[in-house]
């Protein structure tokens, strides 16, 4: 499916399903509304699924690996050859998302959407082989850039096919938390030192040179903060581009989508600022400790589930916030009633 057909096709939630799925909550035999966000969280999902009787029990991680071009600049601490190394280590479960995976029974899948090499993780879906450099020319093409937001549509399309019923978004690709925060800066009209902090572990010289350089690619390109395409392909990278395309698939396809961190929340709002209606499938699993990590989850309107201070990517925050999503939906679906426990039932009182 086209991003432009994909954006025609992004309908509010089932409000009827949200209606039952809070009669049901209000049945339980518990203090009203005690289960504070897990309550709305479940409610959402039905809105979501257009069902009260949901099921999450096959979930996937979709793991967005690209490179970026920028990292010639000095704005890591490791070359870009990790891209590869970790997007591999996927496939063989070696990664710390995906030891998580395994202890919440979720599926793993990396997807190449731009690599600088070609690697064993699938190359179906790739745009290119990596961004240019954002200091010297813009990252992407306009057109390279709705390549890689419909690949992550596509990959949305395949897994629906699978019956997967919920989705963690991560991503992979040294250098994506300076093109996130390049991006972040342009949409949420914030210096660059306001959203920029040290990614894997920059040196207090290092974040300095990494403001420098987002500054000069700003400066450069001169992205408009009214056209999210042209943000994310002058100063964005392809796996901004994936992620995004796989929040837009999970309001086309109606699969509630667990936005990641940092880089994976500046996606998120690419996706929202392109389809506002896209935001109401979407659930923020953590708030990155990145500086720009609140202010766009601010921007978003939405608030974390889970506050943990992770910065490690790879889906990792989204991963650990599908068992909270899974006990709620344990309570909702199997806790007594107070009709069957023969107790007057608690009113909501003003």
């Amino acid at each position: 499916m086209t991003l432009e057909e994909t954006l025609q096709k992004i309908h509010p939630l089932d409000e009827k399903a949200m209606e039952i799925s809070r009669k049901r909550w209000d049945s339980i035999a518990k203090p009203l509304h005690s289960l504070g966000k897990m309550e709305d969280l479940v409610v959402q999902i039905a809105g979501i699924t257009g069902s009260p009787d949901m099921n999450l029990k096959k979930r996937a991680l979709v793991a967005m690996c690209a490179d970026n071009g920028v990292v010639e600049e000095g704005v890591t601490q490791t070359g870009q050859e990790v891209t590869a190394i970790v997007a591999e280590n996927f496939l063989t479960g070696d990664t710390s998302a995906c030891t998580m995976c395994r202890q919440c029974g979720t599926d793993v899948y990396p997807v190449d959407v731009g690599m600088a090499v070609d690697t064993k993780v699938p190359t179906d879906l790739k745009v290119a082989m990596g961004t240019r450099n954002m200091v010297k020319e813009p990252a992407m093409t306009r057109e390279e850039t709705v390549k890689g937001i419909e690949a992550g549509i596509e990959m949305v399309s395949r897994l629906k096919e699978k019956g997967y019923g919920l989705l963690a978004t991560g991503e992979m690709g040294i250098g994506n938390t300076t093109t996130s925060s390049a991006v972040a800066s342009v949409l949420l009209g914030k210096r660059a030192e306001e959203v920029t902090g040290r990614g894997a572990g920059l040196s207090s010289e290092g974040l300095q040179r990494k403001i420098r350089v987002i500054r000069q690619a700003l400066e450069k390109n001169r992205p408009d903060p009214g056209d999210v395409l042209d943000v994310v392909a002058k100063v964005g990278g392809y796996d901004i581009a994936g992620m995004c395309g796989l929040f837009l698939g999970g309001a086309i396809y109606r699969i509630p989508v667990l936005i990641d961190g940092f880089i994976s929340s500046v996606a998120a709002l690419c996706a929202v600022r392109l389809a506002p209606l896209a935001g109401k499938y979407l659930f923020a699993s953590h708030c990155s400790k990145e500086p720009g990590g609140k202010r766009v989850l601010d921007a978003l309107g939405m608030s974390a589930m889970i506050v943990c201070d992770l910065s490690l990517g790879e889906g990792s925050g989204a991963v650990a916030a599908v068992p909270l999503l899974e006990m709620g939906l344990d309570v909702y679906r199997k806790m007594s009633t107070f009709e069957e426990i023969q107790v007057e039932q608690y009113q909501e009182l003003k």
